[in-house]
């Protein structure tokens, strides 16, 4: 069984008013990588395959933030960034995230960690991923990186992807590709296969 993970495709990361935009640390290629994480979603729901969304989001007075991730982008609870339950923290409407949906927060770049996104895959029966979201070399690689390291086979949608340059973007793509963390497909490759398996 397949299944469609979207990283932190939140408006905080890929909105031109989230919080990463307003401190100047907007994502280059993030309107192309959500309408073509659109597209993914729309698909894998035609097509009876589950789709999970990840948040990272950060619970009232950033307590759950850590040093390491407060180093990276100190000015966030300035903006009131990423926090749970609120605007910023959503995933982006494009991607019609709603109630029913398969959901899991994060407070780290790696999904898997502190979470319970491993149990929720197994309970599903799934073995292998298709992953995609932002930022690409760093929650995308680590969640790729650790999903590979649990025994999951990955594909990551590359052009679904984004980062805050081009060349990272290309370097994270490159590194799980080369490494083999993941097969490294388009989106349109994607929306080719058949159903679920």
């Amino acid at each position: 069984m397949k299944a469609l993970i979207v990283v932190d495709m939140q408006n905080g990361f890929c909105h031109p008013d989230g919080s990463l935009p307003r401190l100047g640390m907007a994502l280059s290629g993030a309107e192309a990588a959500v309408a073509n994480t659109a597209t993914a979603v729309e698909h894998a729901r035609r097509t009876g395959m589950p789709v999970v969304f990840t948040r990272h989001v950060y619970s009232p007075g950033y307590l759950d933030q850590g040093p390491w991730m407060c180093a990276r982008t100190p000015d966030l609870s300035s903006v009131d960034g990423l926090l749970a339950g609120s605007w910023d923290g959503d995933v982006v409407d494009e991607l019609g995230c709603g109630p029913k949906d398969l959901v899991v927060d994060k407070v780290r770049m790696d999904a898997f960690q502190w979470t319970s996104l491993d149990q929720l895959l197994r309970g599903l029966g799934v073995t292998e991923l298709v992953a995609c979201g932002v930022v690409t070399n760093f929650c995308v690689e680590s969640t790729v990186r650790s999903a590979a390291m649990r025994d999951f086979e990955v594909t990551l949608l590359h052009d679904c992807c984004a980062a805050q340059t081009p060349r990272l973007h290309e370097i994270g793509i490159e590194i799980m590709r080369d490494c083999r963390f993941a097969e490294v497909v388009s989106v349109a490759d994607f929306a080719q296969t058949a159903v679920a398996a």
